[in-house]
């Protein structure tokens, strides 16, 4: 249990659908092809925004106490526009991170890097692109080609809140090197950012039927420089998700709610580039079921919604979407398993100042994901 809190609290780098070694497994390699899409009605810039991914993920135990992760991804991001074709491909930045159970089961400390292999600079026709890929109502699996180079540090650790649950609590500090992201805007210096993390989990009864987890996170980052200059600056953020596991015969019901929370910046004048404030909430649920020793059907369903206020006063809806789906988890060996999901969003889209005031919207998205293990 404790493990569970002090993976969540220590909050570095993490990989797009799995875990580090676990158990007696010392090494886990994923691959595979995911591909994310939107397709807008009449009356926003864009018609479709379509994105593959190609993740690759390495995570290998040295020890009982050390643990090394590396992931990276090759992405190529195409959209139709009503000014003409966007398109940008590339591969990602690398993250490798070294995570030491200082003290076991109790203590885990985290040093993260971030390798600068993907686009450190893009040309000023594809930023519309990457801003629609950043959107988090979309969630597209690779948000961004590239940034700075970095370094993560962070420590967590967990205690015993009477007999059946515990609690965890841990911080994070994050320092990103100076680049330049467009062609000729000159040198970006990002602010550094903190986190701190806090989360507790048990069961709700005895014999294992229910099982709770909820987490809370706050982030704070210093403002962002261009040529020494004050540039942009964003609103602390808090984040809050809880998540309630359900013994079903067989199967296993979950349902989770993810809320993220920016706050509104205060004390600089219209030189500076202010991030509104904004929320965005996530509620979704998924049965796993066992259809044989080596085959799960997990059906999954999830509701997001974004607002901000972007002029200063009071927030706007700018989407929301419904995304049914279903996964299909084989074990297809002692140390393969394959993961296929299949999903479709529907939804609508804020066409803030256009008529009409909003369009429709439709996402599909699948993958398949290779994962190794011995």
């Amino acid at each position: 249990m404790r493990l569970l809190l002090l993976g969540w609290c220590v909050g570095a780098t993490t990989t797009l659908a799995g875990q580090g070694p676990v158990g007696g497994v010392g090494t886990v390699a994923q691959t595979g092809v995911a591909f994310d899409a939107y397709y807008f009605g009449s009356g926003v810039a864009f018609e479709h925004v379509v994105e593959w991914t190609i993740p690759v993920s390495l995570s290998h135990r040295l020890g009982p106490e050390l643990t090394i992760d590396l992931s990276s991804a090759y992405a190529h991001a195409s959209a139709v526009t009503t000014s003409g074709p966007l398109e940008i491909s590339g591969a990602t930045d690398t993250d490798v991170r070294a995570t030491w159970a200082a003290v076991s089961g109790r203590m885990v400390v985290s040093l993260a890097g971030t390798l600068p292999t993907g686009k450190q600079e893009v040309p000023v026709s594809s930023v519309p692109l990457l801003s629609a890929l950043a959107t988090e109502l979309f969630r597209f699996t690779t948000p961004s080609f590239g940034g700075s180079s970095g370094v993560t540090g962070g420590v967590a650790t967990a205690f015993k809140l009477g007999e059946r649950w515990a609690a965890g609590i841990g911080g994070s500090y994050r320092w990103r090197a100076a680049y330049t992201p467009v062609a000729g805007s000159g040198d970006l210096e990002p602010g550094a950012e903190v986190r701190v993390r806090l989360g507790v989990e048990g069961p709700l009864a005895a014999g294992g039927r229910g099982y709770f987890r909820l987490a809370t996170m706050y982030a704070g980052t210093g403002g962002d420089t261009l040529d020494g200059g004050l540039r942009s600056v964003s609103g602390a953020r808090v984040l809050l998700y809880s998540n309630f596991n359900l013994p079903a015969g067989r199967s296993t019901l979950s349902f989770y709610a993810y809320d993220r929370y920016r706050f509104p910046t205060h004390g600089y004048d219209s030189t500076v580039v202010q991030v509104p404030r904004g929320n965005v909430l996530a509620l979704g649920g998924r049965l796993e079921q066992p259809l044989s020793p080596v085959l799960n059907l997990i059906p999954n369903l999830e509701f997001r919604y974004e607002v901000a206020a972007p002029d200063g006063g009071s927030v706007a809806l700018l989407g929301w979407l419904i995304r049914p789906g279903v996964d299909l988890r084989y074990r297809a060996g002692a140390a393969l398993t394959i993961l296929v999901q299949a999903q479709a969003a529907f939804g609508r889209l804020a066409n803030t100042g256009g008529s009409p005031s909003s369009v429709s919207l439709v996402g599909p998205r699948a993958l398949v994901l290779l994962e190794w293990a011995r």
